[in-house]
């Protein structure tokens, strides 16, 4: 098992940055594939990034290619989620989550992750 506690997040101004941390704690780290989903209100919860175990290989959704970048620190038990240029549409909770046996047509899909953490909350204002 593996435990998740996300943090970072905030208040921005549209076209800021935050990066959010996603600090593992349980088993071993590097076993685990991790990927960030969002919740804006009254919206379903979507995939915006993964990263894979081992190799590291990176995914993103469309509408934040180019703009936010998923990396990994095995040692100190992190993912991170750097969010560049970010929009009023980036507004939401966003939440880590991880899982041992992803294949890659599942990365994208929440209910295929066994943990997740408790959220933190990212506005973007106009």
């Amino acid at each position: 098992q593996v435990q998740l506690v996300e943090t970072g997040g905030g208040t921005v101004q549209a076209g800021g940055s935050l990066r959010l941390s996603c600090v593992a704690s349980g088993s071993t780290f590097s076993d685990y594939t991790v990927g960030w989903f969002r919740q804006a209100p009254g919206k379903e919860k979507v995939f915006v990034a993964a990263i894979k175990r081992y190799g590291g290989s990176t995914y993103y959704a469309d509408s934040v290619k180019g703009r936010f970048t998923i990396s990994r620190d095995n040692a100190k038990r992190t993912v991170y989620l750097q969010m560049n240029g970010l929009k009023v549409e980036d507004t939401a909770f966003y939440y880590c989550a991880a899982d041992r046996g992803l294949i890659t047509s599942s990365i994208g899909i929440g209910a295929h992750y066994d943990y997740w953490g408790p959220g933190t909350q990212v506005t973007v204002s106009s």
